[in-house]
This record gives structure tokens, C-alpha cells and sequence, in this order.
């Protein structure tokens, strides 16, 4: 039996990894591809899955993949093999996930004779590398997360160069080949636009955990989410500049409905700014999702109440 070939994604908070995903999904669909994708994020709720409607969706939630409920993982790569039929397989871990687990998960004894893993997909946001790099804004567990990320890739996209001057470009890749095998190709690129050739034709080396000596186990403790539903109609403007004043917040995103409009939209926020979605989204919900480090979740919720309830 031909084993089914999966390529994981992955990248840190905001980087632009479901982007990628969702442009490798139609392209392989395009191909003639049965197409199995796995979403994994560390709330109870994913926002981002009405992007893969028309395709077999499985929600991995309240934990990382990596860890917590590595498990649920397995469970799920096993349900591939006894009915629901995939010619690719897609996985995207949180934006706190160590990919290297995820492999080790794909080559164990259990399912190696079932699973090929030909790629490794690592995304970096040009526009906020050196600041996580920075000992003065950021801590030691998203510098070491960082680099489990890039040293376990086969292929780096260096993403958001559209934001980033050619200086700061060039010193980001810099920094992220001294830390990778000569080998791999860093690509740059905007809104996480890359060849289907690249993202496709790219082929697995053998790293394995050991080969890592600084990996940490449970590593992002430290970072986690909050929900808040039913929200009021809200502005914009009003929610950025509430959303850059959050201490350790690094990503949001949910479905809010804009002052004088309707129907909710989608909205993302990362590298401090809002993006709304100009598609219209299949629910009446609203809800927003926080992502960041030791997050004060009372004070947030009251601060909150405070200007938009």
C-alpha cells in the first residue's frame, strides 16, 4: 500500500502559516488531489477553518500537538487509515509548536509504514524576527522555540519581506543562516506568495530530536489564549490601539461585526495591525481570541468591558 505523503507547516505566532496552507491545499486540489488537512491550535476554537470548506478538515484543539495532546494526533493520522481517504496530508501546528515532535510522531514504528513525511515548511515574519530575537523584547523561551522551528526545516519562506526594508532583509536572513545546514534555501516572500514547485518539490532530511540540543519538552507553558464571545459591534481603530496596549500579546483573531455593518468578518491581527476580511463569514458569531505570554486574563477582560461593553 503506498504510503500517504504529508508536508507540516509550521511557523510562529502571526507568521503567516494557514496563508501557505490554504494556497498548497488548492493547489494540490487543482492537481487532481484528495486533500486531508490537520488544524491544530491551542484554544477551543478555530476561526480560520471556513477556508477549507470544501476539503476534509480535522480540528486538533485546547493543546499542541507537539505535547499536550500529541495523542489526539495520533488518533487522528490513524483515522486516515481506516476510512477516510487522502492522497496528501497537510498539517499545521500552533504557532508555539516544535515541529521536530510532530516528526517524531510521522516516523514512529506505528505509523512510518503508512505516513511518508516529504517536507518540513518553516515560516519566519521578517518584520518582527530581530525583536523576538532581542533579549530586551522578548524572552528566552520564544528565542528557543524560534530556532527548533528553523533548524528543523527543509524549506524556509522568509515571509512579509513586503513590510521589511532590503537592510533588514538581508540581516534577518543572515541571522537564520547561521543557525540552519547550508543546504536549505531560505525563499523570500509576501502574503506567503511562493511557486507551488518550491513548496511541493522540497524533500525531508533526516534531523531528529537528538540532533537539537537545546530542546525543552513543554516548552511554551507560558504562552496561552483567551476567548471572549458576544461581542458589540466595534471600532477598529479603537480595537488596534486597544490590542497594542496588551502586555505579552503577540496574536488575536476571531470574527467581529465592524460599527455599521451587518454581518461579522473575519479578522487577524499580527505585526500590531488589523486586517478584516472582505469575505463574509458563515456565522453569526462573534468572538475574539488572544494569544500571547503570561497574559493577565482579569485584567484584560476588565480593561475590555471598560471601553467596548
Amino acid at each position: 500500500m503506498k504510503r500517504i505523503p504529508v508536508y507540516t507547516v509550521s511557523g510562529f505566532l502571526g507568521s503567516g502559516k494557514t496563508t501557505v496552507l490554504v494556497k498548497m491545499a488548492e493547489e494540490f486540489k487543482k492537481r487532481g488531489k484528495q486533500v486531508g488537512i490537520i488544524l491544530n491550535e491551542l484554544g477551543d476554537e478555530n476561526v480560520e477553518k471556513h477556508l477549507f470548506e470544501d476539503q476534509k478538515v480535522y480540528e486538533l484543539l485546547n493543546g499542541c500537538i507537539c505535547c499536550t495532546i500529541q495523542d489526539d494526533l495520533v488518533r487522528t493520522l490513524k483515522g486516515f487509515l481506516s476510512g477516510e481517504q487522502a492522497d496528501v496530508l497537510l498539517i499545521e501546528g500552533t504557532g508555539v509548536a516544535n515541529p521536530l515532535e510532530i516528526k517524531d510522531v510521522l516516523l514512529s514504528p506505528a505509523l512510518i509504514e503508512e505516513f511518508e513525511l516529504i517536507s518540513m515548511i518553516g515560516i519566519v515574519d521578517a518584520s518582527h524576527y530581530l525583536e523576538y530575537q532581542s533579549m530586551f523584547s522578548s524572552s528566552k523561551e520564544i528565542r528557543s522555540l524560534l530556532k527548533e522551528q528553523i533548524i528543523s526545516s527543509d524549506f524556509i519562506i522568509l515571509n512579509k519581506i513586503d513590510i521589511v526594508n532590503e537592510k533588514e532583509k538581508e540581516k534577518v536572513k543572515h541571522k537564520i543562516e547561521k543557525v540552519i545546514s547550508s543546504e536549505i534555501e531560505i525563499f523570500p516572500a509576501s502574503y506567503g506568495n511562493v511557486p507551488f514547485e518550491k513548496l511541493a518539490g522540497q524533500r525531508h532530511r533526516i534531523v531528529s530530536l537528538s540532533d537539537t540540543k537545546e530542546h525543552h519538552h513543554h516548552h511554551h507553558h507560558t504562552i496561552g489564549t483567551l476567548k471572549i464571545e458576544d461581542l458589540p459591534s466595534i471600532q477598529l481603530k479603537v480595537l488596534e490601539s486597544w490590542l497594542k496596549e496588551i502586555n505579552g500579546l503577540i496574536r488575536a483573531k476571531g470574527y467581529l461585526r465592524e460599527e455599521g455593518e451587518t454581518e461579522p468578518r473575519e479578522m487577524q491581527y499580527a505585526a500590531r495591525k488589523i486586517v478584516i476580511s472582505d469575505t463574509e463569514v458563515n456565522t453569526e458569531k462573534t468572538v475574539l481570541i488572544l494569544i500571547g505570554q503570561d497574559l493577565n486574563i482579569k485584567e484584560i477582560r476588565e480593561s475590555f468591558n471598560r471601553i467596548f461593553q
